[in-house]
């Protein structure tokens, strides 16, 4: 008789995630451990914990999934997971602080159902915010040329640098965006634009995205009043406005959804599996739509 599905849910913050909590019940675990305001030097004895209880094809039957609101801590404790193996003693793992892996994999798999993401042009506005970077980094491993927007050229420009040490061959360019001039001209000739923004704040107006003749697909990633994108509203899923393929932060949400759904279930297919954002991108790519 096979044991139970145990997943180990760590999360950095004060309070673990009520929302990855109700996702891990829905993809079929059996039982969901929480452990809350967990920093690096306190993984090994939770990973520990975990793994010398069982042995063997069991092993495959305990996950850890690492969430939290900041994505920087969570790779922080992605790494001391990780640290804690050895040998054969290890579970698979899966990182998506912050929704960053999912969301980014759901917006970046929506763009390529209608453009060809290899040598596309493709904008990522707040791309130096966690999802953001995330976005730029699929994009760019799917052979997209790549435009890291930011306000600060300067930030994008290190997010440019960091993706280009880890990606051989990427082509990335930072682009300013602290204004509607410096917007109009980093969307210009794009096919394709991520707004990955705080929530509540435009990034891209509804008049330079109408101007934007290049535009074939355009992505908002947030739900929260004004939308990110002037024009697209967050129920919009490949809704057609003013000649552009839209998707709102909901229409993407129900991908992003099934694919943590499919990350998580996947976890439990084998005991050494590390699920970040190549991984999950992957995932979502095999799930049929």
């Amino acid at each position: 008789m096979s044991k139970p599905k145990i997943l180990l849910q760590l999360d950095p913050d004060p309070h673990p995630s009520s929302f990855d909590a109700v996702v891990a019940i829905d993809a079929g675990v059996d039982h969901l451990l929480q452990y809350h305001g967990v920093a690096p030097a306190q993984a090994a004895p939770l990973v520990h914990g975990a793994i010398f209880t069982r042995g063997g094809d069991d092993l495959r039957r305990t996950a850890i999934f690492i969430g939290g609101a900041n994505v920087a801590d969570g790779e922080r404790l992605l790494d001391a997971v990780q640290q804690a193996f050895f040998g054969p003693m290890r579970v698979s793992v899966m990182l998506d602080a912050n929704g960053a892996n999912t969301t980014a994999a759901a917006a970046v798999i929506a763009a390529g159902r209608h453009v060809p993401l290899k040598g596309s042009e493709a904008v990522v506005l707040a791309a130096t915010g966690p999802v953001g970077q995330r976005a730029a980094r699929l994009l760019a491993r799917q052979s997209a040329k790549v435009r890291v927007g930011s306000r600060s050229v300067e930030r994008a420009q290190s997010v440019c640098d960091a993706l280009s040490a880890a990606i051989d061959g990427a082509s990335l360019a930072p682009v300013a965006t602290g204004s509607a001039e410096e917007t109009a001209t980093a969307i210009d000739g794009a096919a394709i634009v991520i707004a990955a923004g705080a929530a509540g704040v435009e990034l891209l107006s509804e008049e330079i995205r109408k101007q934007a003749s290049s535009l074939r697909v355009v992505i908002d990633l947030n739900a929260v009043p004004p939308p990110g994108v002037g024009g697209v509203k967050a129920t919009d899923k490949a809704k057609e406005r003013d000649g552009q393929i839209c998707y709102g932060a909901l229409g993407v949400g129900g991908a992003k959804m099934k694919i943590h759904k499919a990350a998580l279930a996947k976890l439990f297919d084998a005991n050494d599996q590390v699920l970040d954002a190549e991984e999950i991108l992957a995932i979502g790519q095999e799930l049929v739509w």
